[in-house]
């Protein structure tokens, strides 16, 4: 975390010079400072720091708060606040802008730096996440050409286990010719497996394809399983202990 490049926006002229000092005794690059939103916006154009610290109260208005929101929308890089404020309407305000962490005046060092450090973490770890829901778009049109090679020559039917067959043009899953009723996600699961017949279904890899919303773990995956189980006619689905579930080719 140290070495860092660190732009701070703050209108007191002693406070900024006592950021700068306590951030370079830390081990951070203070690359500028400025004062008001208009001088900041260029400067961040011209230095790219690694992070913001960002007065709410610039020039005792909002346009701390302005500028987070620019930084937000144009910049893509983290910030946090710096504020003597407990309003609780400014507050409100300022959290609207989804801050990377907040900094009391007076400022203690040790807080400091584990603020800074919390924000550049919790912002590397959102930009994994959306690098990855990237990658999980090529992924998905792979799994589309493996389900599509998979198919019967002159039917959009992939079949799998003993009697079962999955209509990729629906996304439904039959056993006998006889449709079994399942749930999105249900589908969506069996679409995964099938497309990777004989191969090992991580955990990882059924909640990026089958859940969209935030929030699903391994045990919701279990719990998809548990259900599915309970609903097909045999036990097609294998555990890979400790990783995943499979289908054998």
């Amino acid at each position: 975390m140290k070495n860092k490049r660190v732009l701070i926006v703050e209108d007191d002229e002693v406070t900024a010079m006592n950021l700068k000092m306590s951030l370079e005794k830390q081990g951070y690059n203070v690359v500028a400072m400025a004062d008001d939103a208009t001088s900041a916006k260029s400067k961040i154009k011209v230095y790219t720091p690694d992070i913001l610290i960002i007065d709410i109260s610039l020039q005792e208005s909002d346009d701390g708060i302005k500028l987070a929101s620019y930084v937000r929308e144009k910049q893509l890089m983290p910030f946090i606040f710096l504020t003597a404020h407990t309003d609780d309407h400014i507050i409100k305000d300022a959290s609207k802008t989804e801050p990377y962490g907040y900094i009391i005046k007076p400022f203690d060092p040790a807080n400091l730096h584990v603020t800074i450090q919390m924000a550049l973490y919790k912002y590397h770890q959102e930009k994994k996440r959306s690098e990855n829901l990237d990658l999980l778009k090529v992924d998905k049109l792979n799994l589309e050409k493996l389900l599509y090679n998979k198919k019967l020559s002159d039917k959009p039917i992939v079949p799998f286990g003993d009697g079962y067959h999955l209509d990729i043009s629906v996304c439904e899953t039959f056993c006998n010719n006889k449709k079994i009723k399942l749930t999105k996600k249900e589908n969506a699961f069996i679409r995964l497996l099938v497309a990777q017949l004989g191969l090992v279904v991580t955990f990882d890899q059924a909640i990026n394809y089958v859940w969209e919303e935030d929030g699903a773990t391994e045990n919701s995956v279990r719990t998809l399983v548990w259900r599915l189980r309970s609903k097909l006619p045999t036990e097609i689905i294998k555990n890979a202990s400790g990783m995943g579930y499979y289908i054998e080719d």
